[in-house]
């Protein structure tokens, strides 16, 4: 059985990605973003000469009192920031290499509610914090406060071109590639990609109908977005366009829908891309999955003799594997992606082009594309616990767990594990007989309820 071994579970405030949490609840006051932004401005702001530190957000309602908060934390710590507003976070991983700051900050809870927020770093290439630079924070965190002298507080300033300057990234990270002749759907999640992402494929000549994106501070991943794709199929299917694009609430994900209304997740992009680039010889390599990835992806990749290997999730946890191996392409079936020859992390918008480089250049449609690849039945059930971390490694689960995986074989296996950001757990069963997965599932499901 692959069982987790997740790194985060060790820390008190950082998850899978970042610190998370309901708005008003234990961690995600004004309070404690303002003795963070203290921490992380010691940790991190004073690593580069010019001590500045970026902030980018989302487009939450509470986004505007965390950003306030941290701004004045970094500005006590002798820290200067550069604050962008809403932006999608891959657009603030690249600006903080940009832009030379020693780090980048994004106030976003993802694909969550806009009850929820969160708060994640870069360091300053860009890249996600390891293990001993968040551990190093919440060490500074139990600290007390001690500010620095008046004449070395932290200044602050906006910038304003900053969404023209990611435009043009994201265009020139598939070479310009013209999109004539597409027509597709576009679903913003009404986050922080509402008013980069639509620009991108306009300005690459796509025939794009726009949904998802007249954020108003509370509608953030409400019925949109990668994790609720209703809406991008119907407008897909209503409006007979080629395919539809579906982002998360920060822009770091993506999900497509084929043009017969079909969801096409990040296992299958992430596939329908590593055949293309090992057809022709620009691999260099194999492939980073995590454990949630699909075994039909794993089976197909086997098939081409391209390496597989897993990662925790997470896809910092993936981009370093990636750098261990010397490889490129890597990432989760939620969408997260990442091809580190494009992009120095993962990027909804450079996926999505990716994608379509790859439709163009085969000249085949999304449907024949994800079709190579065989997906495994799954049935993921979320059990709410306050304490999923013990609950994962409860030893009557753990054992009965154990058995369905023996009896499964090849032909399927079980993942239980805790969430990073949300108090649930996940139980996981894949199979390639759908019927099994399910009841396996559910049993496990009905156990875990119990202890």
């Amino acid at each position: 059985m692959n069982k987790p071994k997740n790194k985060a579970t060790e820390k008190k405030y950082f998850g899978t990605d970042g610190i998370r949490g309901k708005v008003g609840g234990k961690v995600m006051t004004a309070e404690f973003a303002l003795r963070l932004g203290y921490a992380a401005g010691h940790v991190l702001g004073k690593t580069m000469p010019n001590h500045t530190v970026v902030i980018g957000k989302d487009t939450r309602v509470s986004g505007y009192m965390l950003e306030s908060a941290l701004e004045a934390g970094l500005s006590s710590a002798g820290v200067n920031t550069i604050l962008f507003g809403p932006m999608p976070t891959p657009a603030v991983a690249w600006l903080t290499k940009t832009l030379h700051a020693s780090a980048g900050i994004v106030i976003s809870a993802s694909h969550n509610p806009f009850y929820d927020n969160g708060i994640k770093f870069f360091n300053q290439n860009g890249q996600k914090l390891n293990d001993e630079q968040e551990t190093a924070i919440e060490a500074m965190l139990a600290q007390p406060m001690q500010m620095v002298e008046s004449a070395e507080i932290g200044k602050a300033k906006r910038l304003n071109d900053v969404a023209g300057r990611y435009i043009e990234f994201c265009k020139q990270s598939t070479n310009r590639q013209s999109l004539n002749g597409i027509k597709m759907v576009l679903d913003c999640a009404n986050g922080a990609s509402y008013h980069v992402a639509p620009q991108v494929f306009k300005e690459l000549g796509a025939d794009v109908t726009v949904i998802g994106n007249q954020p108003d501070g509370f509608n953030i991943n409400k019925d949109c977005g990668s994790t609720e794709v209703a809406v991008l199929k119907e407008k897909v299917l209503e409006s007979g366009a080629d395919l539809g694009v579906a982002l998360d609430g920060d822009g770091d994900r993506v999900v497509m829908v084929n043009h017969k209304g079909e969801e096409v997740n990040g296992d299958q992009l992430i596939y329908l891309v590593a055949k293309h680039l090992h057809e022709k010889g620009e691999l260099n390599g194999g492939v980073v999955g995590t454990l949630m990835s699909n075994q039909g992806m794993e089976a197909g990749l086997k098939a081409m003799d391209v390496p597989f290997e897993r990662a925790d999730v997470g896809d910092r946890y993936v981009h370093q594997k990636l750098k261990q191996n010397g490889w490129i392409l890597g990432g989760e079936s939620s969408g997260h992606i990442l091809n580190l020859a494009l992009a120095g992390t993962g990027d909804g918008i450079v996926s999505a082009l990716m994608v379509l480089s790859v439709i163009i250049e085969t000249g085949k449609n999304l449907q024949q594309l994800a079709d190579q690849m065989q997906l495994y039945p799954q049935t993921m059930i979320n059990v709410i616990n306050e304490t999923p971390k013990q609950l994962a490694v409860h030893p009557v689960l753990v054992k009965a767990a154990r058995a369905v995986d023996d009896a499964l074989g090849d032909e399927g296996r079980v993942l239980i594990r805790a969430s990073g950001t949300e108090p649930k757990l996940r139980v996981m069963v894949e199979a390639k007989n759908a019927q099994v997965a399910q009841q396996e599932a559910k049993k496990l499901a009905q156990l875990a309820e119990s202890l």
